[in-house]
């Protein structure tokens, strides 16, 4: 018997309109700038607009898109901000070692003595690679860089993240000296 999966997957958010016919900026999220409109229709996150692409184009660091129905500036500058999502079954399995970051939001986080740090909270990359931000029961968020080295073992089926942290990573002041 298979099940439906209702959760949703954010793709791209629209910004700015572009031009006078209807045309906007699309901002992608994922390694394909264009992977957006590989899916079909896409929906706001509660599903109650639905948008399918008519026609798109790289353009730096955004996708100047056409969405069927938008065919004037007042209608596209009405889109800036709306958020662009499919339902998760609708991607492509992925291979060992790959993870969507939607599939890590929510994950347990322990540490390599066992104990738990928190809860991820969200995937970010500030430009110097991805991080897991992770939110402890008490205090603020934390990072921890989303590399084999920090992060050795993933469960998705167990809901659970395994971390191996430096001595000294949760300290204020300069690092330990090593001892060699």
């Amino acid at each position: 018997m298979s099940t439906s999966d209702d959760r949703k997957v954010l793709m791209a958010m629209i910004g700015a309109a572009h031009g006078i016919r209807g045309e906007v900026r699309v901002k992608p999220f994922g390694d394909d700038p264009l992977s957006f409109t590989d899916y079909g229709v896409l929906t706001t996150k509660d599903g109650k607009r639905s948008f399918e692409v008519e026609h798109a184009r790289v353009k730096k660091t955004v996708v100047i898109t056409r969405f069927k129905g938008i065919t004037d500036r007042n209608q596209a500058e009405e889109l800036n901000g709306v958020e662009l999502y499919i339902r998760r079954d609708q991607l492509p399995e992925t291979e060992d070692d790959e993870f969507y970051y939607s599939d890590l939001n929510g994950l347990d986080v322990f540490d390599q003595s066992g104990d738990m740090l928190g809860k991820i909270v969200s995937v970010q990359d500030f430009g110097a690679g991805d991080l897991l931000e992770i939110r402890p029961k008490r205090g603020g968020t934390f990072y921890v860089p989303f590399t084999k080295d920090f992060v050795p073992d993933i469960s998705l089926a167990e809901k659970r993240v395994n971390v191996v942290l430096p001595d000294d990573y949760f300290s204020e002041g300069e690092p330990e000296p090593s001892g060699d």
